[in-house]
């Protein structure tokens, strides 16, 4: 294809999108589409930038553009197109199916590389999809040695992200750390209400008068990683546990399937505890 994609975070500086431009000129490439935004409060720029044309050498324009730009900037030219998946699971499969359907119909922006649970529940239905299942269980297993098995399975893969469709064991710091910015977890609250576990339940006995969900990075702090799409639905006193529980699955899928074209569009920058999207 035509195009060229470029993403860049550095300190905000005058004059930084007249700079990139004339850089970019001097490349042939038109820009096409370009969202820029600056967190004053932490002096940072943010741009993704669009382009038609092809770049003749990315080394050089990289080159270029980090000699220009503030120190330590970080800049990335036609970052990988699609991306490889990894799925954690459990026994819940609702968020599991909508991405496998999405990724039978090559709509879901990204290749689906395996499925791993720590229970059986799902094989036979990720397996009609031609989707490797590995099947880890962590009974009679200490933490440190269920995540071991796990990461024997994950990581041949090289998956650039590892997506948590409602897999419900909570992933230690040194796991983690070994992919970060690259887990992504869809939570059946909308945070920070109702952290950890039965937040339906919670959401009930309070007396919500909304329900929703939201997808976030997984960081050491439980339920507390940077924010990627959130979204609520109307409840009210007729609702009981069960029906709160149904009308959240279906939010769920929606806000993890926003949440994947997001960052599988390379739409997503992480900085601090928060995230800038460019929709």
């Amino acid at each position: 294809m035509n195009k060229t994609l470029i993403l860049i975070e550095c300190r905000d500086n005058v004059g930084l999108v007249a700079i990139i431009s004339q850089i970019l000129s001097k490349h042939d490439l038109n820009i096409t589409a370009m969202r820029e935004f600056v967190d004053e409060a932490a002096n940072r720029f943010f741009a993704r930038i669009e382009c038609r044309g092809m770049v003749q050498s990315a080394n050089q324009l990289l080159d270029e553009l980090q000699a220009s730009l503030p120190l330590e900037a970080k800049v990335t030219i036609n970052p990988k197109a699609e991306k490889t998946v990894a799925l954690l699971v459990t026994k819940e499969y609702h968020c599991l199916a909508d991405i496998l359907v999405r990724h039978s119909f090559n709509t879901l922006g990204a290749n689906v590389c395996c499925v791993a649970g720590n229970y059986d529940s799902l094989k036979t239905f990720a397996e009609r999809f031609d989707i490797p299942f590995h099947y880890i269980t962590h009974e009679n297993k200490s933490k440190e040695q269920f995540e071991q098995e796990l990461l024997a399975v994950v990581e041949p893969y090289e998956p650039d992200f590892i997506v948590l469709a409602k897999f419900m064991r909570i992933l230690s710091s040194q796991f983690v750390a070994r992919f970060p910015n690259q887990i992504i977890n869809i939570h059946h609250s909308f945070l920070p209400a109702f952290i950890g576990a039965s937040p339906y339940r919670q959401a009930y006995e309070r007396g919500v008068k909304v329900i929703g969900a939201t997808a976030h990075f997984v960081t050491n702090d439980l339920d507390e990683g940077p924010i990627i799409v959130q979204q609520t639905i109307p409840v009210n006193h007729t609702f009981g546990v069960s029906e709160m529980v149904i009308a959240g699955k279906e939010i769920e899928k929606s806000v993890l399937s926003k949440a994947l074209q997001l960052v599988f569009q390379d739409r997503v920058f992480v900085t601090g505890n928060k995230t800038i999207i460019f929709e």
